[in-house]
């Protein structure tokens, strides 16, 4: 296929097709058809990676080095009270010039946009190397059978991404003023200290929980994890809830739960955190005598790209095409970014995420189409032409 046939795509009327397509996590309601059906007629090779019922999309164009590949999710998060939307969240209404609808931010508007500017740099002639699409299904849930298990089964496949842009919506006031060059790693830990219930005037007879679990968790608390790390904020753990569930005003309980999140830097990683929380419990069950469980589920180890051709090359695209150079920052929660790390230095680069989860998601359609020059500035800047 020539390049002169290529379709050039309208970034603004595929976000539309996209939005309506009511795919809350992890539902997918033709997402990834849609996104299929455009990428085919650009000359993409489409393979669907389904991990149990998570539709996941891996598309590339070409064989040469290097790979530049654009990772996204189809799934949304739920649009919470419909009629409160000035306009059904997936009926994709333009008002005034602006985008309304689930998705929109984050981040179908960057699908489309990349989408976009594919097309219009394919219109101008060959890249070189090759260009590629990693998208999932399963970015705004538990993120357990998207990006990971596609990069997973990429690299025992021995495919090689060369360097890789993530289209969550990086831009904090006006696009293109902030790209994420790295994240913090995200730790949950649940604690249950296990007690024995009794009469509160006896309590010889009974093994409190309570005053166990509160000392734990202040000790863990006032614990200063780090000062920072190279551009990332101190690390942070929060007690997000304690549970005793004990509607009795005379009766010592049997069990105390709490739950806890710790957003680290690179100083740490979830194991060394993980192997500090079970010696601090094991301290405080020698010091009770209760038995203190715990379980951990760590999302993603902290990463940073570090500063170099790729990163500089992207920062001259934004500031090429919108006269601002981005900041490089590492704030915010966690992406699907921690995943591809393993295999590609990465970062984030999309819409202004002011609304992004809100009732009234929207994104004004002048960015949409400045998101897709960004883009094909980006692609033309870190692949070159042949």
């Amino acid at each position: 296929m020539s390049a002169a046939s290529h379709p050039v795509i309208d970034p603004v009327e595929l976000t539309r097709d996209l939005i309506r397509k009511p795919s809350v996590t992890p539902a997918d309601e033709g997402a990834m058809d849609l996104i299929e059906r455009v990428l085919t007629g650009l000359g993409f090779t489409c393979r669907r990676l389904k991990f149990e019922t998570i539709e996941n999309l891996y598309a590339r164009r070409g064989t040469a080095s290097p790979n530049l590949c654009f990772a996204g999710h189809t799934d949304v998060v739920p649009t919470g009270a419909a009629e409160a939307w000035s306009s059904g969240p997936f009926e994709a209404e333009v008002r005034d010039g602006v985008l309304y609808g689930r998705g929109a931010v984050d981040m179908k508007g960057g699908i489309a946009a990349w989408i976009a500017a594919v097309s219009r740099v394919l219109a101008e002639g060959e890249p070189s190397g090759s260009l590629s699409f990693l998208i999932t299904g399963d970015e705004e849930g538990p993120a357990l059978h998207g990006t990971k298990r596609v990069v997973e089964t990429l690299m025992a496949e021995g495919e090689v991404i060369d360097a890789c842009i993530v289209g969550e919506p990086s831009s904090q006031h006006a696009l293109g003023d902030m790209i994420k060059i790295g994240r913090r790693g995200s730790l949950n830990s649940w604690i249950t200290v296990h007690g024995k219930q009794g009469h509160v005037a006896y309590p010889a007879r009974a093994a409190n929980p309570a005053p166990v679990m509160a000392r734990l968790l202040a000790r863990l608390a006032d614990h200063r994890l780090d000062d920072g790390y190279q551009g990332f904020q101190p690390s942070n753990l929060e007690i997000t809830t304690i549970d005793i569930g004990n509607p009795a005003t005379n009766v010592i309980p049997a069990e105390a739960r709490a739950r806890l999140n710790i957003r680290f830097n690179p100083t740490h990683t979830g194991d060394s955190l993980i192997a500090w929380l079970n010696a601090m419990a094991g301290e405080a069950q020698a010091n009770s005598g209760l038995r203190i469980e715990l379980e951990h589920l760590c999302s993603g180890d902290a990463f940073l790209t570090e500063p170099g051709p790729f990163v500089t090359g992207v920062q001259d695209a934004v500031e090429a095409a919108t006269g601002r150079r981005p900041e490089a920052s590492t704030t915010g929660g966690t992406s699907d970014a921690r995943f591809i790390r393993a295999m590609a230095p990465v970062l984030e680069l999309g819409l202004v995420g002011q609304t992004m989860h809100q009732i009234d998601e929207r994104a004004p359609v002048a960015e949409i189409e400045a998101l897709t020059e960004v883009y094909r500035r980006v692609i033309v800047t870190v692949l070159g032409r042949t």
